[in-house]
């Protein structure tokens, strides 16, 4: 049955129709994707549907009694509270005396009073009479499995931390229609791994907003797109998506340079002297103003970012040589030992849990800080451009334009002088926009503004710390595109698994403890310690450097040896005559792991052929 019902919903912000009659319905069990650009009015959308919004017009309809739960994008404000209590906000009044309880429960261990003691069994009663245990082991249970603990506070946790903390206040209530927006947001490549184990798992409906491709491939049984105010639903995986919506979008410019082709026909018509105008028809008259009005209501495509890279002269051959390098932070390791060369061209991809030394890696490549043991030397003629997740290269108080100007009216790309004004312009800066203050702009307005203010002056080594954070699926595959195709050396710091997968040639991987490993080839599933041949670019992969090509074959052809071990093993199992008195449970895990070998070796097998050719 149909957990939420839209029905002719619009809403405008001034003159911004951001919801233009649009309907929608959601099934039990189906995971909606909602894509568009930023500023669509994505998130409004869920909040329509969440109930804290109101339309301007139109009819939401929902399943009586429907349980809904949202997880915003937004971080825990409330740094104090306990995690426990944190989460039992997810279940209003009894999780509120839960909460409570708790508390009091922790406060009597270290100072008991008589006081304490009687409110105490007071919230026992209450609780008691609203059969509200069970939603206390829920709770726990909820704890368990994200591996939080409930006594820990909500300020103590990393951003990662905390968004699992969301996480589980948002499931705590066992959901029927669940809304995400942006959940991947905060989290490394781990917990995003098991995120999406977790909405795999979980019976409810599901719409999400994300930017991350490989879980909305993954995730998504329906994806439907927020475009000028309308809501349109595709069937099929992304990459369907991607083919229908460029058919849809050249057939709608085909037709709008014909219905522009008939008004100005008409509007010359209606210009003619004064002869003309006495044999006027009056029918025609009235048909040319229907024209204007309809051309008029037309929402155009909105333009793509347009990206480019003003390429400096070529660097040293080395361009950063690292020596033994050690770093701790009080009596922790973040860094141990660690050794190596980046060679012009090169493509690193920087990988591992939230807060194991990433970004302090970069920051002694570049100089900004000096490791503990160990030097680093940087090479020749570099010109280094630096975007930092944190954004601290942008002043808040200054307006856009005085971010990338510094106080020009010109900017020089690739030798051409342009104005500043038309350059913000590919970065979908209106005017407006590019003389507001940087401290009024959403996530994705400051990211473009990082990548204007990046790509303005000419450079050689790229440096990008989490570049995809608050990008719209169109603007991040530009970018991708474009970075696909610089030919300087790029040092990248990423949780996109899809982004990596397109664009770096080898990876670090930070295990913990100061231990980093590297790997040649793009992502890989941090449980293997050889690449998986899934993991290479489909449509990159020749673009690879030769020298790159051969260690690729090397490990790929151990991996192949391996992956052949553990199959004729199954196999060996299998033909058993006892094989199948075992647990169902065990049979169904290795029957599992059987089909995923076959895939594995598959693949395997392909890029070998594509390697030795």
């Amino acid at each position: 049955m149909n957990l939420i019902t839209l029905d002719n919903v619009s809403l405008s912000f001034g003159l911004s129709h951001l919801l233009d009659h649009v309907k929608l319905s959601v099934k039990t069990g189906e995971r909606v994707c909602l894509i568009g650009r930023n500023g669509a009015g994505k998130s409004s959308l869920l909040k329509i549907i969440e109930g804290t919004q109101l339309p301007d017009s139109g009819i939401v309809a929902k399943k009586p009694h429907l349980r809904l739960a949202r997880l915003s994008q937004e971080l825990p404000q409330n740094m104090e509270m306990t995690v426990y209590e944190y989460v039992a906000e997810g279940l209003s009044e009894i999780g509120q005396l839960l909460a409570a309880y708790h508390h009091l429960t922790h406060a009597l261990q270290k100072n008991p009073t008589e006081k304490d003691m009687q409110t105490l069994e007071e919230l026992h009663q209450k609780l008691d009479a609203k059969e509200a245990w069970e939603f206390d082991q829920n709770i726990q249970l909820t704890l368990t499995r994200l591996n939080l603990s409930p006594d820990a506070t909500v300020g103590s946790l990393s951003g990662g931390w905390q968004r699992r903390a969301s996480m589980a206040k948002a499931l705590v209530s066992k959901p029927e229609l669940l809304l995400l927006d942006e959940p991947t947001n905060h989290l490394d490549i781990s917990a995003i791994q098991w995120l999406e184990e977790t909405l795999l798992e979980i019976s409810a409906g599901i719409i999400f907003i994300t930017h991350d491709r490989a879980l909305l491939k993954r995730l998504a049984t329906r994806i439907i797109e927020l475009d000028r105010g309308k809501l349109t639903s595709w069937p099929g995986d992304y990459d369907n998506f991607l083919r229908r919506k460029a058919e849809m979008l050249h057939a709608e410019e085909v037709q709008n340079a014909e219905f522009d082709k008939k008004l100005a026909s008409e509007e010359r018509w209606i210009r003619q002297g004064i002869k003309a105008r006495r044999t006027r028809n009056e029918g025609r008259v009235r048909a040319l103003e229907s024209l204007r009005i309809e051309r008029a209501k037309r929402r155009d495509v909105q333009g793509k970012v347009s990206l480019s890279i003003d390429d400096a002269k070529k660097s040293g051959q080395i361009v950063i040589e690292a020596k033994n390098i050690t770093q701790s932070f009080s009596s922790r390791i973040i860094i141990k030992d660690f050794s190596m060369t980046v060679m012009r061209g090169d493509r690193i991809g920087l990988i591992g849990p939230n807060g194991v030394g990433k970004s302090t890696l970069l920051n002694i490549f570049l100089g900004k800080s000096n490791p503990d043991v160990g030097f680093v030397t940087l090479g020749t003629q570099l010109s280094i451009a630096y975007f930092d997740q944190m954004r601290g290269l942008l002043d808040l108080e200054k307006t856009v334009i005085d971010n990338v100007s510094e106080g020009a009216d010109t900017i020089e790309i690739n030798g051409s002088k342009q104005h500043i004004m038309g350059y913000l312009n590919n970065f979908l800066f209106t005017r407006e926009r590019a003389l507001t203050k940087v401290k009024a702009l959403s996530g994705g307005e400051c990211n473009r503004l990082l990548l204007a203010r990046l790509f303005s002056k000419p450079f050689n080594l790229l440096v990008m710390d989490e570049p995809t954070n608050d990008l719209d699926l169109e603007t991040l595959e530009l970018l991708e595109d474009l970075i696909s195709e610089y030919k300087g050396t790029l040092l990248l710091v990423s949780h996109d698994r899809a982004f990596l997968d397109n664009v770096v040639t080898s990876t670090l991987y930070f295990e913990g403890n100061g231990i980093i490993t590297e790997h040649v080839g793009s992502f890989h599933p941090v449980k293997n310690e050889i690449v998986t041949p899934q993991s290479f670019p489909k449509e990159k992969k020749d673009k690879l450097p030769r020298d790159h090509h051969k260690k690729e074959l090397t490990n790929l052809m151990r991996q192949i040896e391996k992956w052949e071990a553990e199959y004729e093993l199954i196999q060996k199992e299998m033909a058993n005559p006892m094989f199948y008195e075992k647990d169902p449970v065990a049979i169904k895990e290795l029957m599992k792991n059987l089909k995923q070998l076959e895939l594995d070796l598959k693949d395997a097998y392909q890029r070998w052929e594509d390697l030795e050719n």
